[in-house]
């Protein structure tokens, strides 16, 4: 009777633990990637990939040429959705 009572134990500390790692994947997977997504995009078009540099007119240009890939890249999904829809 202690044996089965001991293997029990076992069986329940082990599904704990499994339940554990598994609530921690789920948060790091869920929140995380996403919140590191926008953090990527922030940096990118805030030109913080360029803060090694001393020159701020190359900081400025960065930030200026990114933000102008963006609005044509709108301009252009705008376009082609009310010229083929």
């Amino acid at each position: 009777m202690n044996r089965r009572k001991e293997r029990e134990e076992e069986r329940q500390r082990e599904a704990r633990e499994a339940l554990d790692r598994i609530h921690g994947d789920s948060e790091t997977v869920g929140s995380s990637s996403f919140v590191r997504v926008a953090k990527h995009a922030q940096d990118h078009f805030t030109a913080d990939d360029k803060q090694g540099e001393k020159d701020p007119v190359e900081i400025w240009g960065s930030r200026i040429g990114r933000a102008g890939g963006l609005l044509f890249a709108l301009a252009l999904v705008l376009y082609l959705v009310v010229t083929y829809f």
